[in-house]
């Protein structure tokens, strides 16, 4: 349920930008999401739509790109994606090395919005 959260630091997020470009509406919020913050688009399109209720992103659409969850290992210099999901464990699939650096997986980021 962080997806309640989430939706309300986004929502503050995008009016203060939207504030700032003297819009009057904020049409469309795009959002990449790294797989590993296991949030959902259905419900963070739920939440916002209930707390954006009277301002100027009321019945914004939210579109969410997933980013997926990507390590270096440090003993081949490769990158791996993992499903994390599938993987139970989570080794290097070209050494089988498992000291690694998480590269990408954890992002939640505004992208862009649309605003008039």
């Amino acid at each position: 349920m962080h997806e309640l959260a989430v939706s309300k630091s986004i929502l503050s997020l995008v009016l203060k930008n939207a504030e700032q470009k003297k819009a009057n509406k904020v049409l469309a919020i795009y959002l990449a999401i790294g797989e590993m913050r296991k949030l959902e688009q259905d419900w963070l399109q739920r939440y916002f739509d209930y707390i954006s209720k009277g301002t100027i992103a009321e019945g914004v659409h939210i579109e969410v790109k997933k980013v997926p969850v990507v390590f270096e290992c440090k003993l081949c210099g490769k990158e791996f994606s993992v499903n994390l999901h599938e993987d139970k464990k989570l080794l290097c699939p070209f050494c089988d090395g498992f000291e690694y650096t998480l590269l990408s997986g954890r992002e939640l980021l505004v992208e862009k919005m649309e605003v008039r």
